[in-house]
């Protein structure tokens, strides 16, 4: 059996949600894995420099992000 259990917090883990889980799997064994949510990441100030001058480019001179990885791929061969 397989069950995912997904918080915005640690602090959502409530008594009532590991009585569940008790109640659920009653005597079989389980694991209980705990992972960070890859997808929030923190921005370093030079990065936020970086797409803060993005913004203020002239937009006639605007790349697209694919145009903009197209031309880095054909430079560096990635």
């Amino acid at each position: 059996m397989h069950a995912t259990y997904q918080f915005s917090s640690a602090q959502e883990i409530s008594k009532e949600v590991i009585d569940a889980i008790k109640a659920k799997f009653k005597s079989k064994a389980i694991t209980i894995v705990v992972e960070e949510n890859e997808d929030e990441i923190e921005l370093a100030d030079e990065m936020k420099s970086i797409l803060n001058d993005r913004l203020n480019e002239d937009e006639a001179t605007y790349l697209t992000a694919n145009d903009s990885i197209d031309r880095l791929k054909d430079k560096y061969g990635v």
